[in-house]
């Protein structure tokens, strides 16, 4: 648990260092997680197309982890349930290390489905700029 606030915390205090991503850049990032998401907005226009082994990354921000109509991994869905619901923060946390997030936020050991990895904080605060500037959200 004090694992957890001090990962919340330091979340806090870095996120005004990478909140204002670069959507240009995050088009050019995203190229590395269209092997397995898509971008199709609810009315069916195809904004990149991608893969279907991850769910589709339209409208993610602000939307409740794991609700998608998609075939999550048990410990998403939880997270979901437990109130994770996808911001700047949360994303980058999860694209750093999906298990290691979802463990840290659950409280227990977890897994997750997605093995790529966001590591450089910069990179993932793009593709989330870009996630925002595609999203109807």
């Amino acid at each position: 648990m004090k694992r957890m606030i001090a990962v919340a915390i330091a979340g806090l205090l870095a996120a005004p260092a990478f909140a204002a991503g670069d959507a240009d850049k995050g088009e050019n990032s995203f190229k590395k997680c269209k092997s397995c998401h898509m971008i199709v907005s609810d009315d069916g226009e195809t904004i990149m197309k991608g893969g279907k082994t991850g769910p589709n990354l339209y409208g993610l921000p602000g939307r409740t982890a794991g609700s998608a109509d998609f075939r999550y991994g048990n410990d998403i869905v939880a997270a979901g349930e437990a109130g994770l619901v996808w911001d700047e923060a949360s994303f980058t946390g999860y694209v750093a290390d999906p298990r290691a997030y979802l463990s840290e936020y659950l409280g227990t050991k977890a897994k997750s489905k997605m093995s790529y990895r966001l590591k450089k904080a910069s990179e993932a605060a793009d593709v989330w700029a870009y996630l925002e500037s595609v999203s109807a959200n």
